[in-house]
């Protein structure tokens, strides 16, 4: 076999990326991670983490996502910040091309580009995000017991996340563009039958208000024209997520609407590439998870990398 820069390359410095990197390097891999901003992904964006296990009285998001990293360096990890253009992941010669007209080749590669919500884009989203803004009910809704908070969407994620918030809010409006839902008929039919979740439909939210935190959103009646402010402490926007894919050859990998498809293993339809974290196509998206992932995905590429000896 030809001569590659590295037996493995890493796309993507969040959680799941960073504990692959950490499992690669204490392996005494050939390998390097490489991320286009600092490292964390979306970690970075997270106000306080609560769930993560090993952190009794919780922690920044910020102070997590620079633990793992040190975790990684600590073990010597190479990482470049480089942002990657495109890549050829057919055959056994992999290759990641950079924007600055790089090549770097590799025996394997582990894709962990991640994903994002969809965001609003309304004035007051961005400055309050983390400060009542959110995008996973699972994360952030212990912060909000007994507090009045609203959620904008009407599919299967959105209604079923309202039905979770019930658990803390003392009411869940549910903001929805349309005069039905989305949702699959069974949990619609829950969401209804919940005294604590009440719908405004028809209505679009134009603002999120508030200095320090979430005071109100802004809502549009797409019918009325009326427009009026509800008072909240959260709003959770919850109309669906995109993968970062950009640079992804998805011609070469099975996939789910661009999310990548691969097996327990983490290994993916193209023999030697392994994706974790949230570019995989799946239910459930977390830090712990994505953590797991990373661990298993380095595994089996070691496996891999084995096996061609």
């Amino acid at each position: 076999m030809a001569a590659t820069d590295y037996q493995l390359i890493i796309v993507g410095g969040g959680p799941a990326g960073l504990t692959a990197g950490l499992y690669a390097s204490r392996a005494r891999l050939n390998a390097v991670l490489l991320e286009k901003g600092a490292s964390g992904g979306q970690v970075m964006n997270t106000d306080w983490v609560d769930n993560y296990p090993g952190f009794p009285e919780g922690i920044s998001g910020f102070e997590l996502a620079e633990k793992f990293a040190a975790q990684a360096a600590r073990f010597d990890l190479e990482t470049k910040l480089c942002e990657v253009s495109s890549m050829n992941l057919a055959g056994p010669l992999k290759k990641i091309f950079l924007s600055d007209g790089q090549a770097l080749t590799s025996q394997a590669v582990i894709l962990t580009t991640g994903a994002r919500p969809n965001e609003l884009g309304v004035p007051g989203e961005k400055e309050l995000t983390g400060k009542g803004v959110s995008y996973c009910a699972t994360c952030d809704g212990p912060f909000y017991r007994d507090l009045e908070i609203a959620v904008v969407g009407g599919g299967n994620t959105a209604i079923q996340e309202a039905i979770h918030l019930t658990k803390f809010a003392s009411k869940v409006l549910v903001i929805h563009r349309r005069d039905e839902l989305r949702a699959t008929q069974i949990i619609q039919e829950k969401a209804f039958a919940n005294d604590k979740i009440e719908f405004v439909w028809n209505s679009v939210v134009t603002g999120i208000t508030g200095e320090k935190e979430v005071e109100g959103a802004v809502v549009k009646n797409t019918q009325t024209g009326e427009v009026s402010t509800l008072p909240l402490k959260g709003v959770f926007v919850l109309i669906g997520i995109r993968p970062n894919n950009e640079p992804l050859p998805l011609d070469q990998l099975d996939n789910d609407y661009g999310f990548i498809k691969t097996d327990i293993e983490m290994q993916t339809s193209q023999p030697g590439v392994m994706a974790a974290g949230d570019i995989r196509s799946k239910e459930v998206r977390q830090i712990v998870n994505a953590a797991g992932e990373g661990a298993v995905a380095c595994l089996s590429a070691e496996r891999y990398l084995e096996s061609l000896k």
